[in-house]
C-alpha cells in the first residue's frame, strides 16, 4: 500500500501502481471524467501514470492553468500529426503551450503555408482527436532516439536529443504518431472538441537569427465549441480596445520612425492625461510624507555595477555615452533606485530623521528587442512612478503597510477592482541569480508574508518571480476582458544599503545599516495607460477625461452663447470645448461619441433664452436630454467624480 497526500491535506491508502484516474474515481466520477492532468510530488505525470511510493497528488482539470496547458500541449501534438500528413517531407522541431494555445515550430522546406490553408488543417486535426487515440509515454535509449530521427533526416530533432542525457529522453506516441517529449498530456484525443489556427509567423530555430528561419504554427483548442466561439469574440473586443488603436483615434499619443523605435510621443491630450495621473499621486504622496526629487537621465556605469544593475541589464542596455576622457563612460539610466541611493548618502541620518520617502516620476531607457516592442505596453523608454524609502527595521513593518494602502486608493480611484497579490519569492533551487545574505532574504520574505496576512490581502505565492536585489509583492490586476496584468509593485530590499553603504546613527550611538523599500502603484506611466486604455475602452473615469464635455451649438447664431457656458464651466473647473463647426447636429454628436467624450452640452435658441443646457450623455442613444442650469450640470460632474476620486486617508 502506497499513501497518497491530497491538496486538501487527506491522506488516502491504495495499492501500488494506482494511477491519477483511479484516484479521481475513489473521489467522485464526476471529478474522474474532468481530470484531464496531474502532478506528482511536484513532477507532471500522465493520468494513467502507475504510482508507486508515497506522495503528494494534484489534479487538473481544464480550470486549472496546468490543465489548460497539457491540454494545449496535447493539442500541438495532433498539430504536428495533421502537418506532417498534410505536408509530407516537412521536418518538425518543438510545439509547447503558451498562455493562450501552443505553437509548433516546422521546416516547411520548400512548401508553403497560407491563412487559406488554416480551415483544412483545422479539419484535419478536429478529425484525429475524434478517433479518441490515447497518448502514451514510453521511455528510449539515447542512441535508439538518435537513430529514429536520423532515419527521419530531421536534424532538430537530432540536435536536441544530443543535448540529452541517456536515461532522461521520452517519447509519446498517439495514433501513428510519435514525438519527443517529456510528458504531460491529457487522457485521450477525444477530448479535444474544438480547434483554430490564429496565424503563422517566422520563427528562429532555437531564438537564434544566425540559424535557419522556421515557420511557427500558433494554435488554441478547447474542450467545447463555446468556449471557443467565446474566445474569438474577446479576441474581437480586445482589438475593439487595443490601446493602439484607441491611442491613435483618442490621439494621446504616437509614434516615429524618425524617432526611434519604442519611444513614444505624448500628444497635447496624453501629456494631459498623464499630468493629471502625477497630480493624483502626488498629491497622495503628499499627505503620505513623501518628498519629490529629481535625478539625471544618465548615470556613470560605476553607479550601476555598484548596485547590481549593470551585471542584470548590462546586456539590454543602450551601448555606453563616451565623454572626450578617456576611459570615461555613462549609461541610460535602466532604475533611479542607485540615484535615490546617493539622494540619501548627501548627509548623515540619525534614526530620528527615519523614515525617508524619496519619489520620482523618473525616466528609464533599456534596449528591448524590436521584435518585443508593443504600443506602450513594451517600450525602450518610459517613466516610472518610483519611489524608495529608507527606514529602521523597526517601522519596516509600518511602512510597507502603509504602502499597500497608497496601492489600493490608487487601484479604487481607477477602476480596478479585481485583483490579487502575488507574493514574489526566490528560486528555491537556483540562488546564484539574487545578491545578498540567505539571512537578509528571509527577513525580507517574510516581512512581506506577514504584511499582507495582515491586511487580508487574496495573496498568491510565486517562486523564482523575486527581483535580483529582493522580494516583491506584486499586484496582479484583472481586466474587463479577464487578462492579468501585473500592476503595482512593492519590494523589500536588505542589499542596497549594504552595496552603497547607506548608515544611520541608531538610539545606541552606533551605525545602523536602514532597510529600503522600492515602491510603485502604477508600475510605468507608458504600460499603465495602455492597461488603463484597455479596461476603459477609453472611458476613462470623469476626473481623469482630458476633456469631460463638449458644447454643441445648433448654429453659428449661438455661438457667443456657446463661449459663455465655456467660461462659466472653467470657473466651476470643469475641462470643456466649443464645437461650433457649420456641420449638422448630429453629425458632431456621431464625432463626439466617437471622441468617447462624457457629455455632450447641446445650446440653441431655447437653452440661450432660459440660461440653461440640453445634457446628453456618452452612450445614451436612443434617451431623452436632460435640461438643467450649469450650476446643477456642475453639480452633477461633482458628484461623479467624488464616486471615484476620494481623498487619501492616512
Amino acid at each position: 500500500m502506497i499513501n497518497i497526500t491530497l491538496p486538501d491535506g487527506s491522506v488516502k491508502k491504495f495499492d501500488a501502481g494506482v494511477t491519477p484516474i483511479d484516484v479521481a474515481m475513489s473521489i467522485s466520477e464526476g471529478l474522474a471524467r474532468n481530470v484531464i492532468s496531474a502532478s506528482f510530488n511536484g513532477t507532471t505525470v500522465e493520468t494513467k501514470t502507475p504510482l508507486t511510493t508515497d506522495g503528494s497528488l494534484i489534479l487538473y482539470t481544464w480550470n486549472d492553468k496546468e490543465g489548460k496547458k497539457a491540454f494545449w500541449h496535447s493539442t500541438s501534438h495532433v498539430l504536428a500529426q495533421a502537418l506532417q500528413e498534410m505536408y509530407p517531407g516537412i521536418k518538425l522541431t518543438i510545439g509547447p503551450a503558451i498562455d493562450n494555445g501552443f505553437y509548433y515550430d516546422v521546416d516547411f522546406g520548400d512548401q508553403t503555408i497560407t491563412d487559406k490553408d488554416f480551415k483544412a488543417i483545422e479539419d484535419r486535426v478536429l478529425a484525429i482527436s475524434r478517433e479518441k487515440h490515447e497518448f502514451k509515454m514510453r521511455s528510449a535509449s539515447k542512441a535508439e532516439a538518435l537513430e529514429f530521427y536520423k532515419s527521419e533526416n530531421n536534424p532538430y530533432k537530432v540536435e536536441l536529443i544530443e543535448n540529452l542525457e541517456d536515461g532522461t529522453i521520452t517519447f509519446c506516441d498517439h495514433a501513428t504518431f510519435t514525438d519527443l517529449c517529456r510528458g504531460g498530456h491529457i487522457p485521450n484525443t477525444g477530448i479535444i472538441k474544438a480547434v483554430k489556427i490564429m496565424s503563422v509567423a517566422g520563427a528562429y530555430w532555437r531564438g537564434d537569427e544566425k540559424n535557419k528561419q522556421l515557420t511557427r504554427v500558433y494554435g488554441i483548442s478547447f474542450p467545447k465549441q463555446k468556449d471557443l466561439t467565446e474566445y474569438l469574440e474577446l479576441l474581437e473586443e480586445a482589438k475593439r480596445r487595443d490601446h493602439r488603436k484607441l491611442g491613435k483615434e483618442l490621439e494621446l499619443f504616437a509614434f516615429s520612425s524618425k524617432v526611434g523605435q519604442g519611444l513614444p510621443l505624448w500628444l497635447p491630450k496624453g501629456a494631459a492625461l498623464r499630468d493629471r495621473l502625477e497630480q493624483f499621486l502626488k498629491k497622495a504622496q503628499k499627505k503620505a510624507g513623501y518628498e519629490q526629487v529629481v535625478s539625471p537621465h544618465i548615470g556613470q556605469k560605476e553607479l550601476y555595477v555598484t548596485s547590481g544593475h549593470y551585471a542584470k541589464y548590462g546586456a539590454d542596455s543602450f551601448q555606453p555615452i563616451h565623454t572626450p576622457n578617456e576611459g570615461e563612460e555613462f549609461l541610460l539610466k535602466p532604475m533611479n533606485c542607485p540615484h535615490h541611493c546617493e539622494i540619501y548618502n548627501t548627509k548623515p541620518w540619525s534614526y530620528k530623521d527615519l523614515p525617508k520617502r524619496y519619489a520620482e516620476f523618473g525616466t528609464v531607457y533599456r534596449y528591448e528587442q524590436s521584435g518585443e516592442l508593443h504600443g506602450l505596453t513594451r517600450v525602450r523608454g518610459f517613466t516610472q512612478d518610483d519611489a524608495h524609502i529608507f527606514c529602521t527595521p523597526d517601522q519596516l513593518d509600518e511602512e510597507f503597510k502603509k504602502v499597500i494602502d497608497l496601492v489600493l486608493y490608487v487601484f479604487g480611484s481607477l477602476g480596478f477592482e479585481n485583483f490579487s497579490a502575488q507574493i514574489s519569492l526566490r528560486d528555491k533551487e537556483d540562488r546564484e541569480k539574487y545578491i545578498g545574505t540567505e539571512e537578509n532574504w528571509e527577513k525580507a520574505e517574510n516581512a512581506i508574508i506577514n504584511a499582507a496576512k495582515d491586511k487580508g490581502l487574496n495573496t498568491v505565492v510565486e517562486y523564482g518571480e523575486a527581483a535580483f536585489y529582493g522580494p516583491k509583492l506584486d499586484f496582479m490586476v484583472k481586466d474587463a476582458l479577464g487578462r492579468q496584468w501585473q500592476l503595482g509593485t512593492i519590494q523589500v530590499d536588505y542589499n542596497l544599503p549594504e552595496r552603497f553603504d547607506l548608515t544611520y546613527k541608531g538610539a545606541d550611538n552606533e551605525l545602523h545599516r536602514p532597510v529600503m523599500i522600492h515602491r510603485a502603484p502604477f508600475g510605468s506611466m507608458e504600460r499603465f495607460i495602455a492597461i488603463l486604455l484597455e479596461n476603459t475602452a477609453g472611458n476613462f473615469p470623469l476626473w481623469l477625461m482630458p476633456e469631460q464635455a463638449i458644447i454643441l451649438s445648433l448654429s453659428e447664431k449661438y455661438e457667443n452663447y456657446a463661449k459663455k457656458v465655456l467660461d462659466l464651466l472653467e470657473n466651476h473647473e470643469i475641462r470643456a470645448l466649443i464645437d461650433n463647426r457649420n456641420e449638422t447636429i448630429g453629425k458632431k454628436i456621431r464625432e463626439a461619441e466617437v471622441q468617447k467624450l462624457p457629455f455632450m452640452l447641446i445650446v440653441g435658441e431655447e437653452e440661450e433664452k432660459n440660461g440653461t443646457i440640453s445634457v446628453r450623455r456618452h452612450g445614451d442613444a436612443g434617451k431623452s436630454n436632460q435640461t438643467m442650469s450649469i450650476e446643477q450640470f456642475a453639480a452633477l460632474v461633482e458628484e461623479e467624480v467624488n464616486k471615484t476620486l476620494k481623498p487619501f486617508e492616512v
